[in-house]
């Protein structure tokens, strides 16, 4: 067993670790070294708790450990990028359910007895705990639900929905209250007032779904970095609950960065924060504008035409792209045009794919050089000065009526001004809108031509045609 200093030495130390591993994810070429640094701060973290003073190493912690282990590499290893966005909800779930066990077993099976002011504090972490752990969980298994399709994408709305939030809200509050001053009802119930923790958990729950099922598709990254950010708040209400340094400043870091980057995510959008968490794309409720014009279909035989003919292009990736997996065509693509001394650059939006980061991963993943892949901001005024520009499964990200139509649901949202580009590519499965529903003028404009298909098939198609 390890002493108590040694315990706290490697919490230090696992703390740096976790520091560290958030500050390599910022940037693509120090990514896989601070996925490192996170791996090994975590074993140290388990490790140490394990042997610490206080655990009792039951018959069931190595078994459960190592079930836990080997199902989690399992996943890891089969989990396809496109379904990334999905076990990243889940996993989330099972943060927010944790901490509504841990609350309920501290109620239950209290490991140490309070008094006084501290009882009141270490009620209201288990309070806090419950409550944000409920939420998460219930959230994140209805995210889960609409990245993988098996619930709509589209915003599912009752009426009155905000004055039946705000309802469920005050009651957990009050019956926070009365568990925090132990009132006559709760006493006669119970004397521990569970009951009132019971009814707070089973009402959050219903609250989390609701919140999230009001939330339509192209939120959905904005939601996802939410939940991660919910489930660190909730793993720091644990740590106080536990008294685990550690556990709070991992949830804290885990928390306060899921906030931010949810902050950035909505300003790329245009959009406010709260007004995404309580109900999702907007819109003012009148006609959107007419489209006027035609979808013109293409050829390969045409887009290896313009690329040929091009001596600066900019392609645009979305999650289409990674349904496909064709991001390895595209790399191999992007090599031939620029051994032939065309420019090649991408252009990320801050909100492609379903997950914050999706597209840039997929991209590493394929070996497309760091420097050619670019932001929004440091792209988005050369699209005049492009020949071609080849969109693969993007939709609102390209959309002009967030420009052109204030009654657009997406109106104001920033967009890679694609159209500015003398031709562009639209490389689609079909006709349709979209996982958000949302209709694109792009499609229609002059300067566009759609290539219908499977992504992947349509560039490997286009590959031997350009040598």
């Amino acid at each position: 067993m390890l002493s108590t200093e040694l315990v706290t030495a490697a919490y230090i130390g696992s703390s740096v670790l976790f520091i560290l591993s958030l500050g390599g994810l910022s940037n693509q070429e120090k990514a896989k070294r601070g996925v490192w640094f996170g791996i090994v701060g975590m074993a140290i973290a388990i490790l140490a708790t394990v042997l610490g003073p206080e655990m009792s190493v039951s018959k069931y912690l190595i078994p459960s450990l190592i079930v836990g282990s080997i199902i989690g590499l399992f996943v890891a290893q089969r989990v396809q990028m496109t379904g990334m966005p999905e076990l990243v909800a889940a996993l989330h779930s099972f943060v927010g359910l944790a901490a509504v066990f841990i609350g309920l077993n501290q109620e239950i099976n209290p490991t140490k007895m309070y008094f006084g002011a501290d009882k009141v504090i270490h009620d209201t972490e288990v309070f806090l705990g419950i409550f944000i752990g409920a939420i998460t969980f219930t959230g994140s298994v209805v995210a889960y639900g609409k990245l993988a399709g098996s619930i709509t994408g589209k915003a599912i709305i009752l009426p009155g929905r905000h004055l039946l939030n705000i309802l469920m809200v005050v009651v957990c509050l009050v019956l926070g209250w009365m568990y925090l001053n132990d009132t006559v009802l709760a006493t006669y119930l119970n004397q521990t007032g569970i009951w009132t923790l019971v009814a707070m958990t089973i009402i959050a729950f219903v609250i989390g779904a609701h919140l999230v099922l009001a939330i339509g598709g192209a939120d959905m990254p904005v939601v996802v970095s939410m939940l991660n950010s919910y489930s660190g708040w909730a793993a720091a209400a644990t740590g106080f609950m536990l008294g685990n340094d550690l556990l709070i400043v991992t949830g804290a870091l885990v928390g306060s960065s899921g906030a931010i980057l949810s902050y950035i995510m909505c300003k790329a959008m245009n959009r406010n924060f709260v007004s995404v968490i309580l109900g999702g794309w907007g819109g003012s409720g009148e006609p959107l504008a007419d489209i006027e014009g035609e979808m013109v279909a293409t050829d390969n035989d045409s887009v290896a035409s313009m690329l040929e003919n091009a001596k600066e292009i900019i392609i645009v990736p979305g999650y289409g792209m990674a349904v496909a997996q064709a991001q390895s065509s595209i790399s191999e693509l992007t090599k031939r045009l620029r051994n032939r001394g065309k420019k090649v650059r991408f252009a990320i939006h801050p909100v492609a794919g379903r997950l914050p980061g999706h597209m840039n991963v997929l991209l590493a993943e394929a070996k497309v050089p760091y420097d050619i892949v670019l932001e929004m901001d440091e792209i988005n005024q050369d699209f005049p000065e492009t020949d071609v520009v080849i969109v693969i499964g993007s939709n609102d990200i390209v959309n002009p009526a967030a420009q052109d139509d204030p009654n657009s649901p997406i109106a104001g949202m920033p967009v890679l001004e694609v159209w500015k580009s003398r031709d562009v590519i639209i490389s689609k499965r079909g006709k349709g809108t979209g996982y958000s529903g949302i209709e694109n003028p792009l499609f229609y404009k002059e300067n566009s031509r759609m290539l219908y298909g499977d992504a992947k098939k349509s560039v490997d198609e286009l590959l031997t045609k350009i040598s």
